[in-house]
């Protein structure tokens, strides 16, 4: 006789695979932020005679900080889990920012947005899910050996 309630949870590796896509993805666009600053900017204002004294140093250092610790999580996703609540805090962080300090300079545009929902913030689903998946499995060897 099987009890249905118990099933063993698991973290399949498609979800180390999609923390290691969202630590490389976002080390990537947080790069465009450090490394080419006022050039992306201008392109990010869709206004090629934007002159804004903004700095994006800061905003793609602690971009690619929070990204690397999400990709160095998918190594230990269950044991390191602090690392993609490290990844998630740095997300809202980094879209906060974003909507305090770059939208009042650059404006609303297709590519502010892109960059605010599809780099920031719809990175937050996943990784929430795999944060609560890595706590059930957590909580489930922690059982196992009481």
């Amino acid at each position: 006789m099987s009890d249905k309630n118990s099933i063993t949870p698991t973290f399949p590796m498609q979800m180390r695979g999609l923390l290691l896509l969202t630590g490389m993805y976002n080390i990537a666009w947080a790069a465009f932020f450090k490394y080419f600053g006022e050039d992306f900017l201008r392109w990010l204002s869709m206004d090629s005679t934007w002159t804004g004294a903004m700095q994006s140093n800061w905003f793609g250092s602690v971009g690619m900080v929070s990204a690397f610790l999400i990709f160095l999580s998918a190594f230990y996703p269950i044991s390191w889990r602090y690392l993609t609540w490290a990844g998630i805090l740095g997300s809202l962080v980094l879209s906060s920012w974003f909507l305090l300090v770059f939208i009042p300079e650059l404006g609303w545009n297709k590519r502010t947005i892109f960059q605010l929902v599809f780099n920031q913030l719809l990175w937050l689903i996943p990784l929430s899910v795999i944060s609560l998946r890595a706590i059930k499995v957590q909580k489930y060897l922690e059982a196992l050996e009481k």
